[in-house]
């Protein structure tokens, strides 16, 4: 069953694009025709067709086959091979009706000059097998060979045909995902149908590009992708797949590295500081910055000082300090007489930044403030104007900020937190408060190289690798379900010692009244242990304001164990927090396991990480698990998930905001990612303005990936 498809916005005929100012190319029409244009595809197989590709013909050619069918063998009775699957032309001599008995199957033999082949069929339709097979006539038959005592048989073949309905069928079958109601046969009839209309398009890469991997052009490596001849053209090395892949990628890094040119070339008002709010900000600092924050901050310093928008990514490890960078980020922009928006995804971890962010710039006399949805009536007209008066020099908030009537005085520098969980209209929304602000986007979550290439392939990038001094990572071990008395037995032991303890329960299924069941069935059973007064619970049916309460209640000693599910792997923030409890810990990827652990260990107290699990564990999992015992380090972590989960959901996408690729395959393909970073900068840099000998065939690029709508919105900022 395939994932269901995420329809893209549509396009509207006539949109136009910013940057480029064109219509869409009509050399590309027959691509966005609906798909029931196409022979055989009415209105209700092509809603079929839409849930596994879209409602284009260009989504069905870019539906990637996820496997493939040799049937290129075409062996006589005898010498065909048990457990192969083969493609025999043989003479229907009988059809052999089983007494009436529903464990005996339905059997058609047939022969040829070799020997004699049985179809074996269970729960028959009789009349229609006796249409497909008349005895006496030749047929074509194909599927694996099993033997059944002395009898080779085959058991409900994948293809019965005549002789002239062979005559088209090829070596080597595509196979594509499904959705119930959608036979491959559709499918392959519709591919079949739109590669008709494919037009000959121009060639957008270089010469040399081409030339140094024997790539083909594009119509005929896109023909390879669904026909291939050899089964050297279904391998994902394959020059022909890997031009195709280099398409997607090149496209969405073309896109990317217009918006950052166009952005970097707008001039941007210079904010300089003497360094005096900066200086007092580190003198009051709870720590010493580590190299990293450091380094971080004068990239950002330059950044802001240099007089051209600054666009740059802050990532590091869960603890690394990318809220202090920040703060020290605001000082600056203080110095200079600009504010600075905070947007945070969540209400919790925006009142958590207001409050960790009070505290760094407090002591230089900068005001913070938050505002978020649960700000209502004269409370939130109060921040609204000491906002618009510049009264207020640091707002945090969630979409709140960029909704009507909020109103900067001199809003100078925008923070995106956790910037994967924002789309690109939100972060626009918010810089248009402001003229021409900086933007400085941050994640907790570690990226390797060459996957941060992909998503934030457009941006200067600052690395956080090292955690403060003192903090002591976590003593993480594994446990078996099977001793949950006894953890629950340390807990309330832990609890007498004053210490308090996360404890997050699964999402069991894909529904999050599992997950809201489980952690309620916890809550309950921990509750009767040591009293309710004890024992607090956050999930996601909660309210902000409930979530906010239970987690003040926690960081302040008032609930000495929290419930949850996985609603605190980014926003609840307890310091003195010293035990994690995270429960079937095999059903988690290793970055989700990271972001929990990183509740706790956040101070010199020395701390536990628990990973309960459910026997037996395969092997994915133990590794998982083997791996979080070994290391702490966010980027080690991040590396060994890319090798574990490979293409499945290399870092969890979710987390990684990796962009939902159609013909790249991530693990196969990962070295042609800064090929197409470099390649597309290079465009960019000889040709901004799309004036050159390229410049035709990659806006033609641009429509095809649908990448133009992305760089019209981002460029209206």
């Amino acid at each position: 069953m395939a994932p269901p498809y995420r329809p893209r916005q549509r396009w509207r005929e006539g949109a136009m694009c910013r940057n480029l100012h064109v219509m869409r190319p009509e050399i590309l029409f027959p691509l966005f025709k609906e798909t029931t244009t196409l022979p055989g595809l009415g209105p209700r197989l092509a809603a079929l067709v839409e849930k596994v590709a879209g409602p284009r013909v260009g989504d069905i050619l870019f539906l990637k086959p996820t496997s493939v069918v040799d049937r290129s063998s075409r062996p006589t009775i005898e010498a065909a091979r048990e457990g192969e699957i083969a493609t025999i032309k043989a003479t229907v001599e009988a059809h052999i009706e089983p007494p009436r008995n529903r464990f005996i199957p339905y059997k058609v033999r047939l022969s040829d000059e070799t020997g004699f082949l049985h179809l074996v069929y269970f729960k028959p339709r009789i009349p229609y097998l006796q249409k497909i097979l008349p005895e006496g006539e030749i047929r074509i038959v194909s599927g694996k060979v099993e033997r059944f005592g002395s009898e080779k048989q085959i058991t409900h073949p994948d293809l019965v045909m005549t002789e002239a309905e062979a005559a088209d069928m090829v070596g080597l079958e595509t196979v594509y995902p499904l959705t119930q109601g959608l036979s491959l046969k559709v499918i392959r009839k519709a591919i079949k149908a739109a590669m008709k209309d494919v037009p000959d398009l121009p060639e957008w890469h270089d010469g040399a590009v081409r030339h140094d991997r024997h790539w083909p052009g594009w119509k005929s490596a896109l023909h390879s992708l669904h026909f291939p001849e050899t089964l050297a053209e279904t391998d994902p090395a394959h020059p022909a797949r890997q031009r195709l892949a280099f398409d997607e990628l090149f496209a969405r890094q073309l896109a990317l590295q217009l918006v950052a040119f166009r952005r970097r070339r707008k001039s941007a008002k210079p904010l300089r500081g003497n360094g005096e709010l900066v200086e007092k900000v580190l003198a009051c600092a709870p720590f010493k910055p580590t190299s990293a924050q450091t380094r971080s901050f004068e990239e950002i310093s330059r950044d802001l000082e240099s007089g051209r928008r600054m666009m740059r990514l802050l990532h590091g490890d869960v603890g690394a300090g990318k809220t202090f960078v920040a703060a020290l980020a605001a000082a600056r922009a203080k110095e200079a007489g600009a504010q600075t928006a905070i947007m945070a995804p969540t209400e919790i971890l925006a009142r958590q930044l207001a409050r960790t962010i009070s505290a760094f710039l407090g002591p230089a006399g900068i005001t913070v403030d938050a505002l978020t949805g649960r700000d209502k009536g004269k409370k939130r007209q109060e921040i609204l104007d000491r906002l618009k008066t510049g009264e207020v020099d640091v707002i945090c908030g969630t979409h709140a900020l960029f909704q009507e009537g909020v109103e900067f005085d001199q809003l100078g520098l925008v923070v995106i937190d956790e910037q994967h969980r924002f789309g690109v209209s939100d972060r626009l929304k918010l810089s248009s408060k402001g003229q021409r602000p900086e933007l400085l986007v941050m994640t907790a979550t570690p990226i390797p190289r060459t996957l941060a290439l992909s998503v934030y392939g457009h941006m200067d990038m600052s690395r956080l690798d090292e955690k403060p001094e003192g903090r002591k990572p976590p003593d993480t071990r594994t446990i078996s379900m099977d001793r949950m008395d006894s953890v629950i037995n340390a807990v309330g032991r832990a609890i007498e010692r004053k210490e308090r303890v996360y404890w997050v329960c699964p999402l069991v299924e894909e529904s999050d009244v599992s997950e809201l069941s489980a952690a309620e069935d916890r809550f309950a059973q921990l509750s009767e242990i040591y009293g309710g007064n004890r024992v607090g619970l956050v999930h996601g049916r909660m309210s902000a304001q409930e979530k906010d309460e239970a987690a003040v209640r926690f960081r302040n000693g008032d609930i000495d164990i929290l419930v949850a599910t996985t609603v605190i792997e980014v926003g609840i923030d307890a310091p003195d927090a010293t035990i994690m409890i995270i429960e079937h810990a095999e059903r988690f990827g290793l970055a989700q396991l990271h972001q929990l652990r990183g509740r706790v260990g956040r101070s010199d107290k020395a701390s536990t990480c628990l990973l309960l699990y459910q026997g037996p564990l395969g092997e994915i999992a133990r590794k998982r698990l083997d791996i979080m015992k070994q290391t702490d380090d966010g980027f080690v972590i991040a590396e060994e998930d890319w090798k574990l989960r490979g293409a499945g959901d290399p870092l969890g996408v979710r987390q990684s905001g990796l962009p939902d690729y159609r013909l790249v395959d991530i693990e196969a393909h990962i070295d042609l990612i800064p090929l197409a970073n470099e390649a597309a900068r290079k465009a960019v840099y000889e040709d901004p303005d799309f004036k050159g000998d390229h410049a035709e065939a990659r806006r033609i690029l641009l429509y095809l990936f649908e990448q133009d709508e992305g760089i019209r919105l981002i460029e209206s900022g």
